[in-house]
């Protein structure tokens, strides 16, 4: 299965989302649809996660990783993702809706217990290597 997810970044903490059906955060992201690019995936999502008041510059997205891993939701399909990073200021308010619970500006105070296995393992890291989240 391929997935996406977006990093979007302030005030050097992650924004991530809490479903309200996992125990865990993840990111702003989901599947990649048929006859859609990973880009395209990644900007639909975003405006599915965050809301419709959400203002994205389209051209701010960048892919900045691509890896495989277990998916946290059932803890054994094989998923390809595509990290894009927001390279712009995030503008709007962001909505809870059905899927999505709440909202959270991460930083590695919180520790890693509240999170999915990619932010865990792969883009939490990655952030922390370069300097984007404290």
């Amino acid at each position: 299965m391929n997935v996406v997810g977006t990093i979007f970044l302030k005030n050097n903490k992650i924004l991530i989302d809490k479903p309200r059906k996992r125990n865990t955060y993840q990111m702003v992201g989901g599947k990649i649809e048929e006859n859609e690019t990973p880009l395209q995936a990644a900007i639909r999502e975003s405006y599915e996660e965050l809301g419709k008041n959400i203002n994205l510059n389209e051209k701010s997205f960048e892919q900045v990783m691509e890896f495989d891993e277990i998916a946290t939701s059932d803890g054994k399909t094989p998923i390809h993702f595509y990290v894009f990073k927001y390279k712009g200021k995030l503008k709007g308010e962001l909505e809870i809706s059905q899927e999505i619970e709440k909202f959270l500006w991460y930083d590695s105070s919180l520790g890693n217990e509240i999170l999915s296995n990619t932010l865990k393992n792969e883009v939490i890291p990655y952030c922390l290597k370069n300097k984007l989240i404290k």
